[in-house]
């Protein structure tokens, strides 16, 4: 698994995203790029302005491409918090009677095929995994 150790910083986005497409074969379907894409910066958005809030701090980001599985695995050691345990939103209510946020998590669960957090070792781990075979 190759790793990335990165500010959680909204700006490290471009670079985040060039280490893991690094990865993934280069015949992906732009369709799978984009929920990977989603995926990933709702994530590391997520560290970037909550984890450490109000202070700073770095994230890890791990990624695989084994048979034809991607892994990527996001670390920090932000206050513990699992995004997967949060009610999905309701999406037959318009967006105007929905309460905010949620979203995102709700999109990553439905767009990747395995969403897992565990808090151990005082870290935050969260890995999503898409087949891309």
């Amino acid at each position: 698994m190759k790793e990335l150790q990165i500010a959680a910083d909204d700006k490290n986005m471009d670079a985040i995203n060039d280490f893991i497409h690094s990865v993934m074969p280069d015949d992906c379907s732009p369709g799978i790029i984009y929920k990977i894409d989603l995926a990933v910066e709702e994530i590391f958005v997520n560290i970037a302005h909550y984890a450490y809030a109000p202070e700073t701090g770095d994230a890890w980001i791990g990624v695989s491409f084994e048979n034809g599985m991607l892994t990527i695995v996001f670390r920090d050691k932000g206050k513990p918090f699992n995004p997967i345990e949060k009610e999905d939103p309701d999406v037959t209510l318009s967006a105007e009677e929905r309460d905010i946020g949620g979203l995102g998590i709700f999109l990553t669960k439905k767009f990747m095929d395995s969403v897992e957090y565990e808090f151990k070792d005082g870290q935050n781990i969260l890995t999503i995994k898409k087949a891309l075979g």
